[in-house]
């Protein structure tokens, strides 16, 4: 399997540049690495560079580089409260950051009630 390449800086400013519009703000945000199954299926684990941010009503968001032009995301509040946008993964890092961010305000709204989760 080959290795996966570290963030790139053009990545690195692409996501600096979603949240800043997302937050009115420079957000800090963190490198990282994790082990992670590229596939259900596989037995081993594949090291994956990882974007880490958090905001301030403690919500935890992380985007898993499992390729070349490969994303994988989430959020989360506890460890046991961990949330996907639906979408396995992204080909395109500004899709995948767009839709995590969009699909946690929405939760964010409905647990505070300003979208009826009937409707949704």
């Amino acid at each position: 399997m080959a290795e996966i390449p570290d963030i790139t800086d053009t990545e690195h400013w692409i996501l600096q540049n979603a949240l800043k519009e997302r937050y009115g703000r420079d957000v800090e945000i963190q490198l990282a690495d994790a082990e992670i199954r590229l596939s259900p299926s596989d037995r081993d684990l594949a090291s994956c560079p990882v974007i880490f941010w958090h905001d301030e009503e403690g919500c935890n968001f992380v985007i898993f580089k499992t390729g070349d032009r490969n994303y994988r995301c989430q959020f989360f509040y506890r460890g046991y409260q961990q949330y996907g946008t639906g979408v396995n993964e992204y080909d395109d890092l500004s899709e995948c950051i767009v839709s995590l961010l969009q699909v946690q305000a929405d939760y964010a709204a409905k647990e505070r009630g300003d979208i009826d989760s009937k409707r949704s």
